[in-house]
């Protein structure tokens, strides 16, 4: 095997943990063991998020069904909520909703409406 420093040691690990360096990850972030995705939150690199808008939804939970990483929350059979800590904002469920009801917004947009709600307390 050739031993390239850039690219991590590649041996397998059972999960990928918070304050791991980067030479401990496996090879391109290979994951070996399903269910580690709790030990860290998966949502920080999205660039865009999805953002429900309750008038407008209708709860046919469709977007929950295609949600690739089940950050739809479904609370007694409606629309919760969103989670945030996981949802990497692929769109999927803007795209499949038939009523529009969730846009997708950039997140530094969402950002400026956090620092403005903030700023008015």
């Amino acid at each position: 095997m050739i031993s390239n420093k850039n690219f991590g040691s590649g041996t397998r690990i059972s999960s990928v943990k918070p304050g791991m360096k980067w030479w401990e990850i496996t090879r391109a972030g290979n994951i070996y063991s399903p269910g580690n995705s709790k030990e860290y939150e998966t949502g920080d690199w999205r660039s865009i998020r999805p953002v429900w808008n309750k008038e407008k939804c209708i709860n046919c939970l469709i977007c929950w069904r295609y949600c690739p990483d089940s950050s739809i929350i479904v609370e007694n059979g409606k629309f919760g909520q969103i989670d945030y800590m996981h949802c990497k904002g692929c769109g999927i469920c803007a795209k499949v909703c038939p009523v529009n009801a969730i846009d997708m917004k950039p997140e530094d947009e969402t950002e400026k409406i956090k620092e403005v709600g903030a700023d008015e307390n």
